[in-house]
């Protein structure tokens, strides 16, 4: 009897390690082109709710709360990314970025909610 729990407990054991070996490559998925188009920070003000787009350009400072103001020469954009979102980029001033994301409508003009932050 005993002997049948140490087998279960060692295959129990031996799934979790092996979930978690799993979990900690994190999730695959398709990574090449896609169908968002490229736009200015101009353009993507004007551009309706719930729109997926791309800009291109610089992240200027952070305004907290996972928010920061974005340029790309044409206008400025505020545009939030949540911590999960940075893929690990640590991103400055001075570095030019890629964003995907999703136009949200707000009273104070549009705004970028981020899926993906990459530099270019």
């Amino acid at each position: 009897m005993k002997r049948s729990f140490y087998f279960l407990a060692a295959g129990a054991l031996s799934l979790g390690v092996f979930s978690l070996a799993a979990h900690a490559q994190g999730q695959g998925g398709f990574r090449g082109p896609d169908n968002l188009r490229v736009v200015t920070v101009a353009e993507a003000l004007e551009l309706a709710d719930d729109t997926d787009v791309k800009i291109q350009g610089r992240i200027v400072r952070s305004l907290g709360d996972e928010k920061y103001e974005f340029t790309d020469g044409s206008a400025t954009i505020v545009v939030e990314i949540d911590d999960d979102d940075w893929g690990g980029l640590e991103a400055t001033p001075d570095m030019q970025v890629e964003i995907s994301g999703e136009i949200d409508e707000e009273r104070n003009g549009n705004e970028l909610d981020a899926d993906t932050v990459r530099q270019l």
